[in-house]
């Protein structure tokens, strides 16, 4: 700043000028420091007519007083030109702060600021014609008068830093206590009431259908997904978790595909609102499939695509049970030849066809399955007629063709 000394030595036209002239000058630009002060806080308001007026104690506009103290600070310093004016920053951060909290932009808090010193520097150009200043010295005045704003800008920029991280973090804790009440098995008496109540502070309209999905992080420090201001999001479980509104609207699927790229998880089927915590239960159950490469791993998946393996997996010790009693016949038989007969059981199961079919499904010549079904007849005999039993059989077998435990022929086509 050319008011100021640097580390190195260059002509100061402000310096130049007689110090009696200097205090002419500042002693009447502090005279009409109130008035400037009214007339710029007018502009301002009338320029931007929903800036909110906050009073201090006193019951005098904030805004009036910070304007009038910059403009008193930076007076002042004309005189001795000795280091930076420096102005209290508390108005100005507070400045920063309200902008925050009111949802505006950094741009219209320095448009108001450069309103301010136009008109400023108006009203210090009649002065300083007054007492015939010469022009590179004012030139040099409002070069001055720009950095000073640039430092009050900055204490705005802090405070408004400050107030959105505050904002954030309040929407942070107020979204995740309304995950926690939409996510919760058992509601205390009617939660519709509440859940409104908590979707009204953070803005979100209550969806008619939710699916709910668990992520798994691709990293520790993974930055969060940015799914869109719509979609509820907590990072803070080991596997983060998100409420996904109206999941089948259109855009939404391509949304989340972008979003959720290079992630995994699980998504689970739409249900109504207020059933999101049986959505949150297939999800989860869907991700400890992933984890034990019993579905794809990489990847969001749909719960609604994978029905088979989440229906047939998930109650294993049922399924376990009934596999024991379902498959006894195959105890005596070679683990080999077992698997054979199984896999041969569960493509006439499937077909319903003949020897031709379940040859060609298998991939083995048809005079094969006629000798296994053969056997199969001898170990089951008339059960495989009974179609609670053939339904039991083919559970079980489905069920172990996705554990990996059979051959799939869909692999091999």
């Amino acid at each position: 700043m050319a008011l100021r000394p640097g580390p190195v030595t260059v002509r100061s036209a402000w310096h130049d000028v007689p110090r009696l002239q200097v205090r002419q000058f500042a002693a009447l630009a502090m005279a009409e420091a109130p008035i400037l002060a009214e007339e710029i806080l007018q502009e301002i308001r009338h320029e931007y007519p929903h800036l909110p007026v906050v009073l201090d104690d006193s019951g005098e506009p904030m805004a009036l007083i910070g304007i009038r103290r910059a403009i008193e600070v930076f007076v002042q310093h004309l005189e001795t030109a000795e280091g930076r004016p420096r102005v209290h920053p508390e108005v100005f951060q507070e400045f920063g702060r309200g902008e925050g909290l009111h949802g505006r932009s950094l741009d219209s808090l320095q448009a108001i600021y450069r309103l301010g010193v136009r008109l400023a520097w108006r009203r210090f150009a009649e002065i300083g014609t007054r007492v015939e200043i010469p022009p590179p010295a004012m030139y040099e005045l409002v070069d001055a008068g720009y950095e000073y704003l640039d430092g009050l800008v900055d204490q705005s920029v802090r405070g408004y830093a400050e107030a959105a991280a505050r904002q954030a973090g309040e929407r942070l804790r107020l979204q995740r206590r309304l995950m926690e009440l939409l996510l919760a098995e058992h509601h205390r008496g009617d939660p519709a009431d509440a859940l409104s109540e908590r979707a009204a502070r953070i803005g979100w309209p209550l969806p008619d259908k939710v699916a709910v999905g668990v992520l798994l992080r691709p990293a520790r420090e993974a930055v969060a997904p940015a799914v869109g201001q719509g979609v509820l999001l907590d990072m803070e479980y080991e596997q983060p978790r998100m409420v996904v509104p109206e999941p089948d609207a259109a855009g939404r699927p391509e949304l989340l595909h972008r979003a959720l790229t290079g992630w995994a998880g699980a998504i689970g089927p739409p249900v109504p609102l207020a059933d999101a915590a049986k959505s949150l239960r297939w999800a989860e159950a869907a991700v400890r499939l992933m984890e034990r490469g019993l579905l794809p791993p990489g990847e969001v998946l749909y719960c609604t695509q994978h029905t088979e393996a989440l229906v047939l997996l998930q109650p294993e010790e049922l399924i376990d049970d009934l596999a024991l009693r379902c498959l006894e016949p195959l105890a005596h038989c070679g683990p080999t030849h077992g698997r054979r007969l199984a896999e041969t059981l569960l493509a006439w199961l499937e077909t319903r066809g003949g020897a031709p079919e379940v040859a060609a499904r298998l991939g083995v010549h048809p005079q094969t399955v006629r000798y296994r079904l053969r056997q199969i007849r001898e170990l089951w005999g008339d059960e495989v007629d009974d179609p609670d039993r053939r339904f039991e059989l083919e559970l079980v077998l489905r069920a172990q063709r996705l554990r990996g435990e059979l051959g799939d022929p869909r692999a091999r086509r």
